[in-house]
């Protein structure tokens, strides 16, 4: 029988680990009490299966439950259903990390592109990539098309839309898109080499499937979105479905959840089909710790079945000055995401853009992949 595994850490003492494990199994799996499991039948295909539980300390214990894959249906929404739907109204439980087997994986698909399709699509094979988002909200298209235009002079690999641009009055979707790209058309005829845009799509389903359609009509070669605002199984049917292009997946919204970062960030939006996961990185403000950006990274890129290897694009304060230092901790199968930062000089966006191009680059070349 085909299992998902899925790990919890509970807030509970040593007295009380093995009997909250297993009332969590019940609750995420076939919600009633174990006496009410009469049939055989349900046992295989649903009942969920205390496998381990180990105390980590007088408050805390980490619990491994198994849950056959027929429960899931190999559907995203149920999936997310079984790995954390009832025990995430739990306040004692955490979902931190989970095993998929291989017939979720072909299920799901994972990225369409991943690094070797990004790269292919940047035309840049050995280094570390570069990246800035076109920011801040409240420029007119004009405004933010020249910002994109200066990025792509200096050199920088993509320039994609923050994640807070939408379908603005001062900033329309198709209005931002089109001088975007036209931007980058004007930089590529100067400069030889071809910035990549990266639209944002947010919205409902059915407005995010016309921004879609217009940004890949329009001539864009990857697209964003954060899959926490518009929920994950609309993120899969995108990724695998309706997009032509890369897919970078944002993480706003993902705060609010008790799911560990690296079984998001790391597992679950490469399985749901992300090209490119950007996260918080540890040289910013949100203190996410090296370890962890550590695990996530190697989540992403590492061997898992037949799914590509998806992109890490750590942002949320990197700076030109600490560029070098990322590219060390990260190698070069990476693309940093250096935000605000390349615009503190007033005078030249692209002064900084170009120093951080070039810091990347020389890094790179000391830096194994």
């Amino acid at each position: 029988m085909d299992l998902m595994r899925v790990s919890y850490r509970l807030a509970v003492g040593p007295g009380e680990s093995q009997a909250r494990a297993e009332r969590l199994a019940l609750e995420q799996s076939v919600e009633v009490p174990r006496r009410v499991v009469r049939d055989r039948q349900v046992e295989e295909r649903a009942l969920g299966r205390v496998e381990a539980v180990t105390q980590l300390s007088e408050t805390s214990a980490l619990a491994r439950i198994a849950f056959p894959l027929a429960a899931t249906a190999c559907d995203p929404a149920q999936l997310l259903n079984l790995l954390f739907g009832n025990g995430s109204l739990q306040p004692d439980v955490e979902c931190v990390d989970a095993e998929f087997p291989e017939a979720l994986q072909q299920a799901l698909g994972g990225p369409r592109f991943g690094i070797a399709g990004l790269r292919e699509r940047l035309g840049v094979a050995d280094r570390a990539l570069t990246c800035t988002a076109a920011k801040p909200m409240g420029l007119a298209p004009d405004a933010l098309a020249e910002l994109v235009h200066s990025f792509a002079l200096a050199g920088l690999d993509v320039v994609k839309d923050d994640h807070g641009l939408a379908d603005h009055d001062f900033c329309p979707f198709e209005a931002r898109v089109t001088a975007c790209l036209q931007a980058v058309t004007r930089a590529a005829d100067a400069s030889g080499r071809r910035c990549l845009y990266v639209p944002n799509l947010i919205g409902t389903p059915e407005r995010i499937w016309r921004q879609l359609d217009f940004a890949q009509e329009r001539g864009a070669r990857a697209v964003m979105v954060s899959p926490m605002l518009i929920g994950l199984p609309t993120f899969w049917e995108l990724c695998g479905q309706r997009a032509s292009v890369p897919v970078f997946a944002h993480p706003s919204f993902a705060g609010v959840r008790r799911l560990g970062a690296e079984l998001l960030h790391g597992t679950l939006l490469r399985l749901y089909g992300a090209d490119a996961v950007i996260f918080v990185g540890w040289a910013g403000r949100f203190g996410t710790s090296r370890e962890v950006c550590a695990d996530l990274s190697a989540r992403l890129r590492g061997d898992w079945g037949a799914l590509r290897p998806a992109l890490p694009v750590p942002g949320g304060g990197i700076e030109v000055e600490n560029a070098a230092d990322q590219v060390a901790f990260y190698g070069r199968d990476c693309m940093l995401l250096c935000g605000g930062d390349l615009q503190l000089d007033a005078e030249s966006p692209g002064r900084r853009a170009r120093a951080f191009v070039a810091a990347v680059a020389e890094a790179s070349l000391a830096t194994s992949a």
